[in-house]
């Protein structure tokens, strides 16, 4: 039974990989589990310079979700590269930087960095909802999202380029042929849903930033479908996420059209999510006798 896979270029022991901003840099659920066992990490979204986030409260529960507003919080590339990205090497265990920015610019200078240093590949994140400029400024347009990647395409030169999505448009698919015609290796979707809560005693939102991104459970049956809508629409690789708890709910995704998955929310849920999520494929592959989990991508029969 084989689980490994190449994902646009990145060599995995399995296709489970953890989402941006829900795992940090993997310091914390190593005193838990062996991260090792993963097939990837993606770091928080990490920027040029340190960001401090937006105003606390920055987090609360939804019916089968979360909100969040942090605002893409982070030490910076520089701290990243002396201190995180050292520990993480020593794991075997693939290494995605989330990179974010407040301009193109940004994102071109953090990329010209990050293709010197030594990692797997990048996530581009034009698909954040929770900050004033950047991310989702760039990626709810065909044009913005074609921009912006072009333009780190040519920086990045020397590794793997994968895209993340908001689901915070009209047509997904669109969105995704952008990346693929500007030269990206792979798209990642969804990012959350703009959503909010309200504190009926108080008659004022929640969150301190009044709105947040809406994740987990709640939000996969929306994930499957736009998966399955970009699988139809792009020839790259997917890495699908929205709700991931299981190893049921990531062999849907990969039915869908992903070819690697990756849990956000569950992280929170349970630390052990991830591996569980492994063992929960490796269950599946064997009630149906599926010698390649490569196999599955992309094999949903349609009514």
């Amino acid at each position: 039974m084989n689980t490994k896979i190449n994902f646009a270029g990145i060599e995995m022991k399995n296709p489970v990989t953890v989402a941006s901003g829900t795992f940090g840099y993997g310091r914390e659920y190593d005193e838990i589990f062996d991260i090792s066992k993963l097939g990837g990490i993606i770091t928080k979204g990490t920027s040029l310079k340190p960001r401090s986030g937006n105003k606390a409260p920055r987090v609360c529960e939804t019916s089968s979700g979360m909100l969040n507003s942090i605002g893409l919080q982070n030490p910076g590339v520089e701290y990243f590269a002396e201190y995180d990205l050292p520990f993480l090497r020593k794991k075997d265990v693939a290494v995605i930087v989330n990179a974010c920015g407040s301009t193109v610019e940004d994102y071109v200078e953090l990329c010209k960095i990050l293709n010197n240093l030594d990692i797997d590949g990048v996530e581009l994140n034009l698909s954040c909802p929770n900050v004033k400029a950047g991310c989702m400024a760039f990626g709810n347009t065909y044009e913005g999202v074609k921009a912006v990647t072009t333009e780190v395409r040519k920086v990045l030169s020397s590794k793997p380029l994968i895209v993340k999505l908001t689901p915070n448009v009209t047509d997904i698919a669109s969105i995704a042929k952008a990346v693929e015609d500007a030269g990206a290796d792979a798209v990642s979707l969804i990012n959350t849903l703009l959503g909010m809560k309200i504190d009926i005693d108080k008659r004022k939102p929640v969150l301190a930033n009044n709105t947040g991104g809406l994740s987990g459970p709640a939000v996969k049956p929306v994930a499957v479908r736009m998966v399955y809508q970009v699988a139809q629409a792009v020839n790259i690789p997917i890495l699908g996420m929205g709700g991931i708890v299981d190893g049921d709910d990531a062999v849907e995704f990969m039915l869908a059209g992903a070819s690697a998955v990756s849990i956000g929310c569950g992280n929170f849920l349970d630390p052990m999510c991830g591996v569980k999520t492994v063992e929960g494929i490796e269950n599946y592959m064997k009630k149906y006798n599926i010698e390649d989990v490569k196999d599955i991508v992309g094999k949903v029969q349609m009514n």
